[in-house]
């Protein structure tokens, strides 16, 4: 089935030539973004405490067999979804690595991290995360394997040890290493599907490019397909590396009590996707299984983030959340009986983004935005509209231009053809300047294409959901509400590259006007 056909969508003819009809819009949102958590579960004894094996994927969007992404296969992925329970409304607060994997570990929003906000940072030691708490206060055992916080320099924010606990060469080594029967705690840290890719994987792994899906964010032709079929081949690596652990413990007679989450630390690494505030950037697949304690089978609407995991895995193990902690427990919605929204805690998602790559703009500054996700809209307030989203088109840096979009065959296609008639609207979605603020209307518009911030039928729901973000945001201590926010540009990035000024291809001067 064609992109055009499919029902929900909206196909590239149809943004070229129109826009959006919005009379009526109306809006309701229920309850407040800052509901109490439910009535905490009774601490576990000792005994009783579950193994917690969390499966981080790199550069992973919402792509699964089990969301109904057309040929990709993800078995594993698919078992934990039917035999627990998959959130179909999972965001990252922050779309770039290193912040990303600051809040699961901390439960805490991106910007109250520090340094931590940006790529290549570091992580203050006094902000406590949910490893060591389950190792002081539970007993528990804790390492990972791969990818773990980062990239960044723990010495500058004073730790002596990965926050994810000790590094091991893989997960059956970590178990060998466990002292007696203590509960364990693994972070499993897959660099799939994280750019570069092979076709030579693709070809083992059996994915047909005539069979993806291409967004309408990007042109449809040969070159982009084959992008996404490598970038598919990679998730279904990880997937497999998954299964294979899962098969381990089920040999060892501890699958059973054992909390398995498989998920990502943003969206994939495409135009449109990593780094940007869109779907394509914070949404991530999220299934949940604990066998013998869940009702499986059930899909939940519910809208959570990452930084929710953290104070989950605590109340799991019966451990007391530190008050910092802007994550809350989703516990509750894990072991229900019921499917789509469940418990109804959270009405939106915050999302932000500070700096991600930090030589991609002539003064090396970020790009601050922020986000509030509802189940029917997504509003974004750039707060520095003048300068690049994803980065000059005249900086080279380790990306090349636009470095804040991480290099490959679809940017460079894109790029090339900037001017292209077809593909110079798309190219100007990716890459030009953008507006101060952003509205999509996800109930017309899944794929967030037109920005409908200055249609006057908006206009009420923008006021709205601008209001809402700024009050959370005031809330949650967010710097750039008190005037502080220049300090994420001013943090040191630990990386050993720089930057260069370049010509931009002439395609790109045509297409932007340059």
């Amino acid at each position: 089935m064609s992109q055009a056909d499919r029902p929900g969508g909206m196909n590239r003819r149809q943004f070229i030539k129109g826009s959006l009809g919005a009379a009526g819009v109306s809006v309701a949102f229920q309850g407040a973004g800052r509901e109490a958590n439910a009535a905490p579960l009774a601490h576990p004894s000792a005994g009783e405490r579950p193994n917690i094996l969390f499966a981080f994927a790199d550069d992973w969007g919402a792509h699964a067999s089990a969301l109904g992404t057309a040929g990709l296969h993800t078995p594993t992925f698919d078992r934990i979804a039917s035999e627990g329970v998959l959130f179909e409304n999972a965001f990252l607060n922050a779309p770039s690595c290193t912040p990303a994997r600051g809040t699961v570990l901390t439960g805490q929003y991106m910007w109250r991290l520090g340094p931590g906000a940006n790529l290549h940072s570091t992580l203050p030691a006094e902000l406590p995360v949910y490893p060591e708490l389950l190792e002081a206060h539970a007993g528990y055992f804790t390492g990972y394997t791969r990818k773990g916080w980062g990239p960044g320099q723990l010495e500058p924010g004073g730790r002596e040890a990965p926050p994810t606990g000790p590094q091991f060469d893989d997960f059956e080594v970590f178990l060998e290493s466990r002292p007696g029967d203590a509960p364990f705690c693994f972070w499993f840290g897959s660099q799939d599907p994280h750019r570069g890719y092979s076709d030579a994987l693709r070809e083992e792994k059996g994915v047909d490019p005539d069979e993806v899906e291409v967004p309408p964010c990007f042109p449809d032709g040969p070159e982009v397909r084959r992008d996404i079929a490598n970038y598919y081949a990679e998730v279904q690596r990880f997937d497999r590396e998954v299964g294979e652990m899962l098969d381990k413990l089920d040999e060892m007679g501890e699958l059973s009590n054992t909390l398995v989450v498989m998920s990502s630390d943003h969206g994939w690494p495409f135009p449109r996707g990593k780094s940007n505030l869109y779907d394509a950037g914070t949404h991530v697949p999220l299934a949940i299984w604990w066998p013998g304690q869940m009702n499986g089978g059930r899909r939940v609407s519910d809208l959570v983030t990452l930084t929710d995991l953290a104070p989950t895995f605590l109340e799991a193990a019966g451990v007391d959340r530190p008050a910092q902690m802007t994550g809350r427990s989703f516990l509750g919605a894990m072991l229900s009986e019921r499917e789509g929204r469940v418990t109804g805690y959270r009405s939106f998602a915050l999302l932000a983004k500070e700096r991600h790559h930090g030589l991609c703009r002539p003064r090396g500054e970020g790009y601050p935005s922020r986000a509030i996700r509802t189940k029917d809209f997504l509003y974004i307030r750039n707060y520095e509209p003048d300068r690049w989203p994803v980065g000059a088109p005249y900086i080279s840096s380790s990306q090349d231009i636009f470095s804040d979009t991480d290099d490959g065959p679809t940017k460079q296609y894109m790029i090339a053809h900037a001017d292209d008639p077809d593909v110079a609207p798309l190219f100007a979605l990716s890459f030009a300047k953008r507006p101060a603020e952003e509205l999509y209307d996800m109930r017309e518009d899944p794929h967030q294409l037109v920005n409908v911030a200055e249609d006057a039928a908006y206009e009420a729901v923008k006021h709205q959901l601008a209001a809402m973000l700024e009050d959370e945001l005031t809330a949650m201590e967010d710097p750039r509400m008190f005037g502080e926010g220049d300090k994420f540009d001013e943090y040191p990035y630990y990386v050993g590259y720089g930057m260069e000024e370049v010509d931009p291809p002439e395609s790109v001067k045509r297409a932007l006007d340059l």
